[in-house]
């Protein structure tokens, strides 16, 4: 081979180095970051119910309870697991980050659905906000987590 070929060839091989790095997917970051914590935290809670919630809070990571109260992470340890066919999803409508990159919320809303007393599954609509804080260990958790009920938003319409 002559030089003008190796160096073409190295040229081409540097690019397509270059071009595949560049395709390789960034990790998200700030408000997008969040977002996807809290997409990862709803699909581990669809899947796995209470105990699945129970991974994402920090341990010193409170619980607002609607209509009142504070449930800390060792309460909500001692909460009973969820009954059959109860769930809890969630849609983030805003996230947003600190500056300092190390504290953020989310806020959106979600559908609760359990059996009342009757045993008829009934789906309770409201609203969240979360707040999350990255951890000593760099892991992201939940330092307060609050809700509020209210109507079906789309029956509202």
């Amino acid at each position: 081979m002559t030089m003008k070929k190796i160096t073409v060839a190295i040229v081409l091989m540097l690019l397509f180095a270059a071009t595949a790095l560049a395709k390789k997917e960034k990790s998200p970051q700030g408000a997008d970051l969040l977002r996807q914590l809290e997409v990862d935290f709803a699909a581990d809670v669809a899947k796995h119910g209470h105990d699945a919630f129970l991974t994402y809070f920090a341990e010193d990571g409170v619980e607002v309870v609607d209509g009142g109260g504070f449930d800390t992470k060792d309460a909500m340890r001692k909460q009973p697991p969820w009954a059959e066919r109860t769930s809890l999803t969630w849609t983030p409508v805003k996230a947003e980050m600190a500056a300092s990159g190390d504290l953020g919320y989310t806020y959106g809303t979600y559908v609760y659905t359990a059996k009342n007393k009757e045993g008829k599954l009934v789906a309770n609509y409201g609203k969240y906000t979360s707040i999350w804080r990255k951890q000593k260990d760099g892991q992201w958790k939940v330092v307060v987590d609050m809700g509020n009920s209210s109507p079906d938003l789309k029956s509202a319409k």
